[in-house]
């Protein structure tokens, strides 16, 4: 008895590794298909849910990446990261707020969103989705760090084209936010000042710089 459970352990032991190992290995292949784009298009649902505090949002935003840079439009607001500063763009406040954003943020902004799992997390695989004609293999990531706010994180990758079809976070407080893409184009023509604040176009606007 005492041999079969050490070795019923230690088949769960080497299984938990295989399946850490193998979806290590997908999500490496993600991030380098992502790393071969000149720029990335991406249109997507967001979903925020949390049943305690009878909370559900839902909406839809698009993004455009350009390595660090981007240009992100959802609930009305415009975000624009030039590398150094970002924009954030409100019409309907008439208000410019401006900040410096440092790399050392722990947020998934839109720069980091198709690689913010590389590091910080363990990694393993979960289910498999059929959804609409595509094989969505899922990868759960769990926080290293204990202190985190995220339980969890279930990322859906197509497994034909290697691309996130969605990202689902699962929070200590309940939260469960969901990230659904629509389309994601690549490569696609940008304008040379796709990712340039223009202030002659704001001048009406509320300027609000946060050193």
């Amino acid at each position: 008895m005492k041999k079969l459970s050490i070795l019923l352990f230690a088949i769960l032991i080497s299984s938990t590794a295989f399946a850490q190992n193998k979806g290590k290995t997908l999500l490496n292949e993600v991030s380098e298909k992502v790393k071969n784009y000149d720029n990335i298009s991406i249109d997507f649902k967001y979903i925020l849910e949390n049943t305690v505090e009878d909370i559900k949002q839902e909406t839809r935003g698009d993004v455009v990446l350009d390595g660090e840079k981007y240009k992100l439009n959802i609930l009305g607001i415009t975000r624009l990261y030039d590398g150094t500063t970002l924009y954030s763009i409100s019409p309907e406040d008439e208000e410019v707020t401006i900040t410096t954003q440092t790399e050392d943020d722990d947020a998934i902004t839109p720069s980091k969103m198709l690689s913010f799992y590389e590091d910080g997390y363990t990694y393993a695989l979960d289910i498999v989705q059929n959804i609409q004609g595509r094989k969505i293999q899922y990868v759960k990531l769990t926080p290293i760090d204990s202190n985190s706010e995220i339980n969890y994180i279930l990322l859906g990758v197509d497994a034909a084209t290697k691309h996130i079809y969605n990202l689902i976070q699962i929070g200590k407080n309940g939260t469960k936010t969901t990230l659904i893409v629509n389309s994601f184009k690549t490569n696609e023509p940008l304008s040379k000042s796709l990712f340039t604040f223009d202030a002659d176009k704001y001048q009406e606007y509320y300027i609000n710089k946060i050193d």
